[in-house]
């Protein structure tokens, strides 16, 4: 059973840093992309940022320059480092573990609230 545990959230003030981290049980991490999803309340999830098992990296516009993602395969952890942190980035922030075809985990998510 894959599971997927998000920790790193909190509140911060605009202009703050906080670093997400998604740990991933099981044996597929390293074969996996790794994505960065947020929702807020009447929106749909959207993608922030993405990593494939290869390293590339791939970021919405409204965060590049600001967030980083990373993955260390040898602890099976995704980090998404999150700097200049604005009120329109509040949300809960989801980990996804997938690879196309085979498989697709979802963490139980995470609130990360920056106040202005």
């Amino acid at each position: 059973q894959v599971q997927l545990v998000e920790s790193g959230g909190g509140l911060v003030q605009a202009g703050g840093s906080l670093r997400l981290s998604c740990a991933a049980s099981g044996s597929v991490f390293s074969l996996s992309a790794m994505g960065w999803y947020r929702q807020v309340p009447g929106k749909q999830r959207e993608l922030v940022a993405l990593i494939t098992s290869g390293g590339a990296t791939n970021y919405v516009d409204s965060v590049k320059g600001r967030f980083t993602i990373s993955r260390d395969n040898a602890k099976s952890t995704v980090y998404l480092q999150m700097n200049s942190l604005r009120s329109s980035d509040t949300a809960v922030y989801y980990c996804q573990m997938y690879r196309a075809g085979n498989w697709n985990y979802w963490g139980q998510g995470i609130q990360v609230t920056v106040s202005s």
